[in-house]
């Protein structure tokens, strides 16, 4: 047929959710909403010691007890190959590396007798010496090779010692952030089937096409055995950016049964098994002349990570790009514990990073005498400080400028402790932030049908962000059509190579090859090229052009402002307003956007004055793994929010000029809140969150 209409575009404008009905009517299927006969369930038995062996499991007491099918365990586990995540390599011997880490797997005819067998599975331990308590100068700190996603350790330029030495107001601290734990609200759950020669696994995965590879290698299975689906993924903050527990125990026990099974965690499982931030220590020495221009600045970092798996959160990362020094040092040391291992979580090394520099910069505004928004301004970079690589763009002058504008900064005076409102000390503060703007290798396919719709296929995931919705709207652009004639399909290892719906680079990796796709359909069908029955497709692949990008520094840019309200007597913390202004490339859709950012400074929020892993040295456990006692943000906590773009043409990530904003919305926003606290109180905060106590007793 021939194709006539010109759709008027859509990218730029506001559009709901695509699958927004399925999800409010509950049609949209989830990992554990996935129907299968014959399915039986798994239920992780967790280990009760931080470190030791395991000496026997009474198999044959929980096979008697009713609808048990199997118990899977060191004895009769599939051997598995390291795919460089040994996390995943379970039940291979006898060791316990941490509290929680599975021992065995019990699988019956219902969660319920799966969860009361493995409940009651008397499991016999040697326990042996354990150390799961972080700190700052723990003997056994080391400098890892790299630190994630293996950037480089250390970075030096120039003199540090000597330009601090010469500088005019030098300001020297330690800031400290928490564990802090994900917490989606869709646990993991992986379900694993196999039928005709494949295995399919249903999996609550951030990256399908990534799961699937892991576990052709960790099982030595051949290429094209696994599929991977994740038809709607319930949230994820990263920890489900890689393959996790779930999905590898739920192979291994269909495997093991011959039947289908599914493994969801429980809330207290995800605390040890899919990962956490870590917690950090952070020594900032930044130097300056009078007027606030920065000679030096020092960012060092320590942090945590497991015996089983080296992981080092990129805290001091955040200072190689922020401001302008012309001598600058970031370092990174870790230590192993035994405890579970650290992985993503939302805008990793960024989110704790920002806190200690963009606090150590209000800091140096007092102490220059220069207000913290000037004071930025006045720091600005015209090449990313680290490399002097010229940025795609930076824009990071304007957001400071237009949030100060809409925020009312220029009526801020700046002496702390001088605004009192009945029993509330009132405050204001501000903070910069940055993310690094991202691509990597996707694969599309854009098919066109004689019916005159259209499909669109790509491996990409949507977590909540409306990646569904804005590769909607990109793809029908790009032919020319309605929204309303363009079905997308995602989440599909089948559909080739996708990148990982994290790092804030989903949308910028998937748009390329989905509008190139696009365009080169639309070009056929414009040609007179005939449609088949089965419909005409076209497909790209983004690798090889990604390889040919020019040499920038890519990155999101944004300024945070936040006034807070502390009570005088308790030292109880609120927040009435938060704005933030961004310069994200191009937006998209506005609404999604939004909402994407609004949940990143909620976020920051919740982590500046609720959210804490409390680890129980002794126990080498979560203490408050739920979420009665892990505290998150909730609408009480959440006053006037406030989003903003400033315009960021940058076509040097891609050609719909996308980049991410999933996490920039987080970053910067707890040291805002704790610069407000002290503008309100006096009272310096130098560790999250900000507690009532620390709002009253913490020192200058």
């Amino acid at each position: 047929m021939t194709r006539t209409w010109q759709a008027a575009p859509s990218v730029g404008h506001p559009l709901t959710r695509v699958e927004g009905l399925d999800k409010v009517t509950g049609r949209a299927r989830y990992a554990a909403d996935i129907p299968l006969p014959g399915l039986v369930y798994g239920w992780v038995v967790p280990a009760t010691i931080p470190r030791g062996r395991v000496l026997g499991l009474d198999v044959a007491a929980t096979l008697a007890m009713p609808g048990v099918l199997a118990v899977l365990h060191q004895h009769n586990a599939p051997r598995l190959t390291d795919a460089g995540d040994a996390t995943l390599l379970l039940f291979q011997d006898d060791r316990v590396a941490h509290r929680g880490d599975p021992v065995a797997l019990v699988i019956a005819d219902t969660p319920e007798r799966a969860r009361e067998a493995a409940e009651r599975t008397a499991v016999d331990y040697l326990p042996e010496p354990h150390d799961a308590a972080f700190r700052a100068d723990h003997p056994r700190l080391y400098e890892p090779d790299h630190v994630n996603p293996r950037l480089p350790t250390v970075t030096d330029k120039g003199d540090v010692e000597a330009a601090l030495a010469g500088a005019a107001v030098v300001v020297d601290h330690e800031y400290r952030t928490p564990p802090q734990h994900n917490n989606p609200m869709e646990p993991h759950s992986g379900t694993a089937v196999w039928a005709d020669g494949r295995l399919t696994v249903y999996d609550s995965t951030q990256h399908a096409y990534g799961m699937a590879r892991t576990l052709t290698k960790l099982f030595g299975f051949d290429p094209g055995v696994v599929r991977v689906v994740s038809e709607h993924v319930g949230g994820g903050f990263g920890a489900k950016g890689l393959t996790r527990p779930d999905a590898v125990l739920a192979v291994m026990a269909a495997t093991l049964v011959g039947r289908p099974v599914r493994v969801t965690m429980t809330r207290p499982q995800l605390f040890p098994l899919t990962g956490y931030r870590t917690p950090t220590a952070q020594r900032i020495r930044l130097g300056a002349d009078r007027d606030g221009r920065l000679v030096a600045v020092e960012h060092r970092a320590s942090s945590q990570t497991s015996r089983l798996l080296e992981f080092t959160e990129q805290s001091a990362s955040y200072s190689r790009v922020m401001y302008a020094a012309d001598n600058l040092r970031t370092s990174h040391r870790v230590v192993a514990l035994d405890v579970p291992t650290p992985r993503w979580m939302r805008a990793p090394g960024e989110a704790p990073g920002s806190f200690a520099l963009e606090s150590a910069m209000d800091e140096l505004a007092e102490a220059c005498g220069v207000d913290p928004v000037e004071l930025r301004l006045r720091n600005d970079a015209t090449t990313e400080p680290a490399t002097g690589e010229p940025f795609s763009s930076r824009r990071l002058a304007e957001c400071l400028r237009e949030g100060a504008r809409r925020f009312g900064w220029a009526d801020r005076d700046p002496r702390p402790a001088a605004r009192r409102d009945g029993r509330w000390w009132r405050g204001t503060g501000m903070a910069g932030a940055h993310y690094p703007a991202r691509a990597g290798p996707t694969v599309a396919h854009a098919t066109a049908f004689p019916d005159g719709g259209y499909v669109v296929r790509v491996g990409a995931a949507d977590i909540g962000t409306g990646a569904r919705t804005v590769l909607t709207q990109l793809a029908a652009d790009a032919l020319e059509v309605p929204v309303g004639v363009v079905r997308l399909e995602i989440g599909d290892s089948d559909f080739g190579r996708a990148q990982v719906a994290g790092g804030s680079m989903g949308t910028a990796s998937w748009s390329w090859p989905v509008v190139t796709a696009c365009r080169d359909l639309a070009h056929r069908l414009a040609s007179g090229e005939r449609l088949p029955p089965e419909g005409l497709t076209s497909t790209y692949d983004s690798t090889e052009a990604l390889r040919a990008l020019g040499a920038f520094a890519r990155y999101a840019f944004g300024a945070h402002f936040a006034e807070v309200a502390v009570d005088a007597a308790t030292g109880e913390v609120r927040v009435p307003r938060l704005t933030g202004v961004y310069a994200v490339g191009r937006v998209v859709n506005p609404l999604t956007a939004r909402s994407q950012l609004i949940g990143g400074m909620t976020m920051g929020l919740s982590c500046a004055l609720l959210e804490e892993s409390i680890m129980d040295a002794r126990f080498g456990d979560f203490v408050n793994h739920n979420l009665a006692d892990y505290h998150v943000a909730t609408n009480a906590d959440v006053g006037e929010l406030d989003v903003a773009f400033v315009d960021d043409p940058d076509d040097e990530l891609n050609p719909s000029g996308v980049k991410g904003l999933g996490e920039i919305g987080i970053v910067g926003v707890p040291a805002a809140i704790a610069n407000a606290v002290w503008h309100a109180t006096g009272v310096r905060q130098r560790e999250l969150p900000i507690g009532p106590a620390r709002t009253i007793t913490s020192g200058q």
